[in-house]
């Protein structure tokens, strides 16, 4: 079956844009050839700054003859409805179409259409002029002098020549004819820039990705990743050091080139007494370069490595000498910010804070840097964490955010804070948590440990979440513009990998409390409620299901069960996540044993037939069934044992050891077991019907102690 080759030529598309693109463009097409009945083999997109190609291969010739029955108005209807009919199927006469009995509605017509398929060349041909003028470029623009015409192409850089070629891999392809905006689509493109610019004449996709080769351009961007990579390493190896390697500096730079050249430059050694980081973010940002380090030590050295698009006459040291001259004045900038920052001690910054608004309806940045100062050191009691150091932890956490490097390059904030208060003598734990109390940021992302980090990265998250709760900007379908799910998960992933026993009620509640006294217009005001003999805002109880929902996320991402969340979070109270992870573990081991599985179904078996009862009576069967009215053995064997596992479980539960709860649930199986085997619960007598319902009732109940198993699937 014959193969399309397909390439957009133009000036350079912006390297961020390339990846999207070239998926947009297979997308794109290979959509519309599946809607025209022409279903593919395969397809794949390539770009390069200059350049999107495609090839599809294994398209049909033809597309597929359609037969299609059209039903029209009833023998007899009225003349416009006939009419209307004819024009819409194309028959010239009623007399063209057949008659359909309905045994119900009558006689119907019935228009049988044929449309033969196309040959493919032209359903390609009139496709994709239309898919380049709408194409979904973030930005795009128009150029010439066509560009003052209504409707003229908009491309994301000027679009010179379309190659589109379309044939079976054993015979001379054809061009597919067409043109857009005065472009005839045709089989020429153009190798690289400056080394190989001539015109080259192309015929499928072997023949044109090894022409463009040879004229100085590969075409694969993962190909341009591995060349780059690999060349810079060896460079580096070649002196004795190593690259650090940057997987987004990677794929941009990966983006400006069409034939990757590597070399290395350097820079004066004194720029080394800045931090690493900052010489890294420069070089990154500024040149598009790599640097390297030295592999006994793990610090930077004065070489770095760039990317160039050609092979220069001159071995590159032009190239060279351009880069390190614009390197040279970014880092004496650098270095001049950093000195001048370490002139300034972090809590000299603190009162421009005061005129800082984070959030017109919450405050300024001074505002909730106190109350993140107070929550952290209430957490700091709970955690066992220094409260003196987590406060002055918590007031220079944020102090970074004013200095002259961090405004440079935002990417550094809380590192660059870390360096700061260790360069003036805060204690080691103070430094740490200017850093670590941003993190984690991501599924990724490193948690601290360090219980002043902790406890400050806590009071940073929960501040955040209590305070849009509590002016209710709360995410909203995939609308998160506050990153409050991310909070969130910050705040789970803290509390869980570090063992940490918190109310993640009543601490939010008594921040809320505080809060409401300062917030403009707290949509939930003063509004609270009873909590385990306690009374906190509604906004901490509401926020707790929010907790609830991304600890769901959190574990099924695991492989999890988000039901067994479900049925923990049920019972009502569950406010310390830790607890309920180990509950929602220990439930999952027991469900995954024959023991579980079968309680599992009998306590549905149980929830399942008292809905229905309930239901028909329009009572609920609650209260201690009398034991007078055990008719059987085994009713009196269940009633015992539901006793003995009530007793069992709540123990276990309250010493927080829920395998041993489990255990306790697995002694129940047997006699649940027997019961639904031998006794009819629907008894003739209507005292016993009752007493047994009641037993039913019993058995949720005992259930209760570990989880509402009416919440778990299966």
């Amino acid at each position: 079956m014959p193969d399309l080759l397909l390439e957009l030529f133009s000036e350079e598309i912006p390297a961020r844009m390339q990846a999207k693109a070239a998926d947009d463009l297979r997308r794109m097409v290979t959509d519309k050839l599946v809607a025209e009945g022409l279903v593919y083999e395969g397809a794949k997109a390539f770009a390069t700054p200059r350049r999107l190609a495609l090839t599809v291969h294994g398209i049909p010739a033809r597309q597929p003859d359609l037969k299609d029955e059209r039903r029209g108005p009833r023998v007899g209807g009225p003349e416009p409805a006939i009419q209307g009919f004819l024009k819409a199927t194309g028959l010239s006469s009623i007399s063209e179409a057949k008659i359909q009995t309905d045994p119900k509605k009558g006689d119907f017509y019935i228009a049988l259409i044929e449309k033969p398929g196309r040959a493919a060349i032209d359903v390609v041909a009139e496709m994709i002029p239309v898919i380049i003028r709408t194409f979904p470029w973030p930005k795009s623009m128009r150029w010439g002098a066509r560009s003052a015409k209504s409707g003229s192409l908009t491309w994301v850089r000027p679009l010179h020549a379309i190659t589109a070629t379309f044939g079976l891999e054993t015979e001379e392809p054809d061009i597919v004819k067409f043109s857009v905006d005065g472009i005839e689509a045709g089989q020429t493109t153009y190798g690289h820039r400056f080394m190989a610019p001539g015109a080259i004449s192309v015929r499928r996709f072997e023949d044109y990705e090894a022409k463009l080769k040879a004229a100085k351009v590969i075409l694969d961007p993962q190909a341009r990743k591995d060349i780059i990579l690999e060349d810079a390493k060896e460079l580096a190896f070649a002196q004795g050091l190593e690259l650090v390697e940057d997987q987004v500096l990677l794929d941009e730079v990966s983006g400006l080139v069409e034939w990757p050249v590597v070399m290395m430059g350097s820079f004066e050694k004194e720029f080394l007494s800045i931090p690493d980081e900052v010489i890294r973010a420069t070089i990154r940002n500024n040149q598009k370069c790599f640097v390297v380090k030295d592999p006994k030590t793990g610090k930077l050295t004065n070489k770095f490595v760039l990317t160039a698009n050609i092979e220069a006459p001159d071995g590159g040291k032009t190239i060279v000498a351009g880069n390190e001259r614009v390197i040279r004045p970014r880092l004496s900038d650098a270095k001049f910010f950093y000195e001048t920052d370490l002139k300034t001690r972090l809590e000299d910054r603190l009162p421009k804070f005061e005129q800082i608004v984070f959030h017109e309806d919450i405050g300024t940045q001074a505002e909730r840097i106190k109350r993140i100062e107070q929550l952290a050191a209430e957490i700091a009691l709970l955690i066992g964490a220094d409260v003196d150091t987590t406060r002055r932890a918590a007031r220079l956490a944020k102090a970074d955010l004013l200095t002259e490097v961090v405004g440079e390059f935002p990417e550094l904030q809380g590192l660059m804070g870390k360096y700061y208060a260790l360069a003036q003598g805060e204690d080691a734990s103070v430094a740490a948590a200017s850093e670590e109390h941003w993190k984690p940021q991501g599924p990724t992302d490193r948690v601290p440990t360090d219980r002043v980090s902790v406890a400050v990265a806590l009071a940073d998250k929960l501040d955040t979440l209590v305070a849009f709760w509590a002016i209710d900007e709360k995410p909203t379908g995939s609308k998160d513009p506050y990153a409050l799910r991310r909070a969130a998960l910050g705040v789970i992933r803290l509390v869980i990998e570090n063992n940490l026993r918190i109310s993640l009620a009543t601490t939010p509640g008594k921040h809320a409390a505080r809060m409401y006294k300062q917030l403009a217009k707290p949509v939930l005001g003063h509004i609270s409620t009873p909590w385990k003999g306690e009374t906190v805002p509604v906004v901490a109880i509401d926020l707790l299901s929010f907790f609830a929902d991304r600890l769901k996320v959190q574990l099924r991402d695991q492989g999890a069960r988000h039901d067994l969340v479900d049925a923990v979070f049920s019972l009502g109270g569950q406010d310390d996540l830790l607890l309920v992870v180990r509950r929602v573990e220990a439930l999952g081991k027991f469900l995954d044993s024959d023991d579980g599985k079968n309680l599992l179904a009998g306590t549905k078996r149980a929830s399942n037939i008292l809905a229905i009862e309930e239901k028909k009576d329009k009572r609920t069967f609650d209260g201690a069934p009398d034991a007078a009215l055990y008719k059987l053995e085994e009713e009196k064997t269940l009633a015992a044992a539901i006793d003995q596992v009530k007793a069992e479980a709540s123990a276990a539960v309250a010493k927080e050891d829920f395998a041993a709860a489990m255990s306790a649930m697995a002694k129940l199986r047997p006699a649940v077991d027997a019961f639904f085997d031998k006794v009819k619960v629907n008894d003739d007598d209507p005292k016993v019907r009752e007493n047994r319902l009641k037993l039913l009732n019993e058995i949720r109940a005992a259930t209760r102690a570990v989880a509402d198993f009416s919440r778990i699937e299966g």
